[in-house]
């Protein structure tokens, strides 16, 4: 059990808390919305969310934060490729003006397949990044009435050139699909007094073939995916490691996996090696359902009582 200390994770004038959710794209919004009521019934800090080729990022989370009271929504992330700086730089104000500090900004590049099928020209990741913020910081005035406080903004980083920028430039990274190890080495770069949070992967099953059964798809796309395939590698993962839904041993590294308190302590692990915050994406049989039941059982053990 924590204390309410280890709760009190901040990103400028929002708390997000050490642990969120993160939630998928495919339930109904009816169902978002009740997702969302549950996952600030059972205390987690915040719900992220990814945008791909779903629902919008910024429509989404109005979705979340009207049906909510309190807790933080997050984008994670919110693809730039898809709108231009100003947009992304007015419609995280419009939110953070709607609901104080409730909103975060998680902005990234995505995929090459996920811009490319949007007709868009995919280009290189930090430096389309760099230009993107040069951007938002020149953006005309803002004519609206202006939140009281601006919305943190953080940057998808795995690579030390993306962490590096995000420390610079921005509150700080949000990262997924990482080992403890690599935390640790992240948390180097983007420096002591910058955000460093990340997505982890959670199959709650008791043992590994179980927890593989639910997990495989989902470590099988990312792995397929370059970004992170070049993420792994450079983590000193091996290439017979990366092998369609990948080794046993990088399955223990990545995704916490077990009994609730086996899962708690993997979460535990990554956040002692450096993460502010750790945003849980437990894995179901299906995608049109939010993991319930293994929600609560975790918050059991992660959270504060």
């Amino acid at each position: 059990m924590r204390d309410e200390g280890a709760a009190m994770t901040k990103l400028g004038s929002v708390t997000i808390g050490r642990v969120g959710v993160l939630i998928g794209q495919s339930l109904a919004a009816t169902d978002l919305r009740v997702a969302g009521q549950l996952i600030e019934e059972l205390g987690y800090g915040a719900i992220w969310f990814g945008e791909g080729l779903g629902r919008e990022a910024f429509t989404q989370a109005s979705i979340l934060l009207g049906a909510t009271r309190r807790i933080a929504v997050g984008t994670g992330i919110a693809n730039i490729f898809a709108r231009d700086p100003v947009t992304m730089l007015n419609a995280a104000r419009t939110l953070a003006e709607a609901w104080p500090d409730r909103f975060v900004l998680g902005m990234g590049v995505s995929h090459a397949k996920l811009v490319t099928a949007r007709g868009h020209a995919y280009t290189k990741p930090v430096s389309a990044m760099a230009s993107y913020l040069d951007a938002m910081e020149i953006a005309p005035a803002y004519t609206a009435v202006a939140p009281l406080s601006a919305p943190p903004i953080v940057l998808a980083g795995l690579g030390p050139r993306m962490l590096a920028l995000a420390a610079e430039r921005t509150s700080g990274a949000l990262m997924f699909f990482v080992d403890a190890a690599y935390t640790t080495r992240a948390r180097q770069i983007v420096g002591p007094d910058r955000f460093l949070g990340l997505i982890s992967l959670v199959a709650a099953r008791p043992t590994r073939p179980q927890a593989r059964s639910i997990g495989d798809r989902h470590t099988r796309s990312h792995i397929e995916m370059p970004n992170y395939r070049r993420s792994l590698l450079r983590m000193g993962w091996t290439d017979q490691d990366l092998v369609d839904a990948g080794s046993d041993a990088l399955f223990d590294a990545i995704v916490p996996w077990g009994e609730p308190e086996r899962i708690a302590e993997k979460i535990d692990a990554q956040l002692s090696a450096g993460a502010d915050h750790v945003a849980l994406n437990v894995v179901s049989p299906t995608q049109d359902r939010l993991a319930k039941k293994e929600l609560a059982l975790i918050a059991r053990q992660l959270l504060p009582r």
